[in-house]
């Protein structure tokens, strides 16, 4: 990876310098306008102390969306940590209620601006990458430079070398450009003549898993700030479709190839397809995943989404992950106690950002509602975490919508993971708390999938979803009703599970989220919060575990234990981990 993204600067900073010079005085007649070349990292951690000149250290070029965008560096100090954030921006739009000025300028000078989120230092320049050095204090050496009349003849003899280098230049970026556009040829051809047929992964993949974690070809995970970087292509990626591993409602869903022309390799990428008349389904799911702050280790990894008018279809790119949703998962496998801690933890932190209404850094963030969290729509990645994807029906919760925009949104959902008052249609649209509320029910209906497949709760039947045989395989909203708000009903929760320490606390997190009472229900913060307190309580109290217990586990006796000492110390995790979910949130 680290190769490629060298690759993509040096050829952005080759065609950065061809333009630049062909746009000299003596080049009369050329009317167009440069788009930038800028270092594009957006927050990252830094150790730069705000003094002198320092680096950005960041390893992202990316071109400019637009020719009137320049390149900006802005520099934070909170109370925990320093960061820099490297991005495009058009100086003609404030920028954190701050407009930018200096950005003719072809260095970075920071100046301290008082912005919306607090002091923070910015710098605007144009040329290329110029935003990676900043500069924090001008200063000004008396001394003679030694070794200027060096730099002069050296300059002079680059100036007599330019008009022979641009002319190989120019040679070898329209033999690229050539090179490009005849292996996209037959790319199209292909793409309409393939046979997809293939034998299915793990049972198939459900149409919202067209969300995938982005992995190189042996299969460990990529970077997202690779694929982030390809936000800004204006024409169609050299993507080959592979093979078909999803078919729902609105779209079907690719394992498919995206290329990497200058080394012949590629890189599997998830393309979800919706045809032309589906254009609204695309654009929502579109402008969700186009949001920058959505990036999160447990969200879906996005790359770029495409009109491709020649097929007449609308595309969504993201990365592919081989290990399919969680539901399939969970179908094939018997988790143990550690795979499901790790499950619903990077669950509830996927779901808690989501819902947040600030980033880590402290930055303002929309909050966004899911609203059709299920097990299908959660993929498990290499690394034994899972991601939330699918987002379809998502909701930005934005401040400025009003309660008839909101009834608008209507009742959406699968209906086996409704909450009681979505089947009810009775949601609580003056507050939008109402809609997190009701990604919390059905995230307890998945941790519940999650607990009734684990090894921990001694017999383990076979996978069926929340409700199982209590409701048919694809039940209606009327079915729900009658299971969920006539009878009260919830999947079974055996007094066995509860003979494991940490399980008992699980089954009562999962029995707080599903609570009639939406008010009632916990956070997903207080969730992710309430778990890692878990591991560690867990980790503490297992040099203490009895020797009957081991038995028990070993064993798979269910019967024959000595409960009363096991409740006294589940009791004992209950109180330590309790958390009071709305002073959490707060913080």
């Amino acid at each position: 990876m680290k190769a490629r993204r060298c690759s993509l600067t040096f050829r952005g900073v080759v065609s950065a310098f061809l333009i630049s010079v062909l746009l000299e005085p003596g080049a009369a007649g050329l009317v167009f306008q440069l788009h930038e070349l800028c270092k594009f990292c957006d927050v990252e951690l830094t150790s730069c102390n705000g003094t002198g000149i320092c680096k950005t250290n960041c390893g992202i070029s990316s071109i400019c969306e637009k020719p009137t965008e320049v390149c900006v560096s802005i520099w934070r100090r909170n109370e925990t940590n320093l960061s820099i954030e490297t991005l495009c921006h058009n100086p003609a739009e404030p920028l954190y209620g701050i407009t930018l000025d200096d950005y003719n300028s072809t260095t970075c000078v920071m100046k301290e601006k008082n912005t919306t989120t607090g002091l923070a230092h910015f710098c605007s320049c144009k040329g290329a990458e110029c935003n990676e050095e900043l500069i924090f204090s001008q200063t000004v050496d008396p001394t003679p430079d030694p070794l200027e009349s060096n730099h002069s003849l050296i300059s002079a003899v680059l100036v007599s070398m330019l008009p022979p280098l641009v002319m190989v230049i120019a040679f070898f970026g329209m033999f690229y450009w050539c090179r490009i556009h005849r292996q996209r040829r037959p790319n199209r051809q292909w793409e309409s003549s393939f046979n997809f047929k293939r034998k299915p992964i793990a049972g198939g993949l459900d149409c919202s898993d067209a969300c995938a974690i982005m992995t190189d070809d042996d299969k460990s995970d990529s970077s997202s700030t690779h694929a982030n970087s390809l936000n800004h292509n204006t024409e169609p990626l050299p993507i080959e479709l592979d093979l078909l591993v999803g078919k729902g409602r609105f779209a079907q869903v690719y394992k498919a190839k995206l290329k990497q022309t200058t080394w012949n390799q590629f890189e599997t990428v998830a393309v979800k397809i919706f045809p032309y008349e589906e254009y609204a389904s695309w654009k929502n799911e579109k402008d969700i995943f186009s949001n920058t702050d959505l990036r999160h280790e447990n969200i879906l990894h996005f790359l770029t989404a495409e009109e491709r008018k020649v097929e007449k279809q609308y595309w969504l790119i993201t990365a592919f992950h081989p290990k399919g949703n969680l539901q399939e998962y969970l179908t094939h496998h018997v988790i143990s106690w550690q795979e499901l801690q790790v499950f619903s933890s990077s669950l509830a932190r996927g779901v808690a950002h989501l819902h947040s209404d600030r980033l880590p850094c402290g930055s303002p963030k929309v909050p966004i509602v899911h609203r059709d969290l299920k097990s299908s729509n959660i993929l498990v990645k290499n690394d034994g975490t899972c991601c939330v994807c699918d987002f379809g029906l998502g909701l930005c919760l934005d401040s400025s919508l009003s309660v008839d925009e909101l009834a608008n949104s209507g009742q959406v959902g699968t209906a086996r993971y409704m909450a009681p008052e979505v089947l009810e249609a009775r949601l609580n649209l003056e507050n939008i708390e109402s809609f997190k509320q009701t990604d919390i029910y059905s995230m307890a209906l998945v941790l519940w999938e999650m607990t009734s497949r684990c090894e921990a709760i001694g017999e383990v039947k076979d996978y069926e979803p929340a409700y199982g045989s209590k409701v048919r395989e694809h039940p209606c909203v009327e079915s729900m009703k009658d299971n969920v708000l006539r009878d009260r009903g919830r999947p079974e929760i055996p007094d066995s599970w509860l003979r494991h320490q940490g399980m008992a606390v699980m089954c009562a997190t999962i029995k707080e989220c599903w609570d009639h009472d939406p008010e009632a229900r916990l956070t997903a913060h207080c969730i992710a919060e309430r778990i890692s307190e878990l591991e560690d309580e867990m980790g503490k109290l297992s040099s203490r575990s009895s020797s009957a217990e081991k038995i028990v586990e070993e064993l798979k006796i269910p019967v024959e234990v000595e409960i009363p000492e096991e409740e006294v110390k589940i009791t004992e995790i209950q109180n330590i981990i309790a958390v009071d979910c709305s002073i959490s949130d707060k913080k």
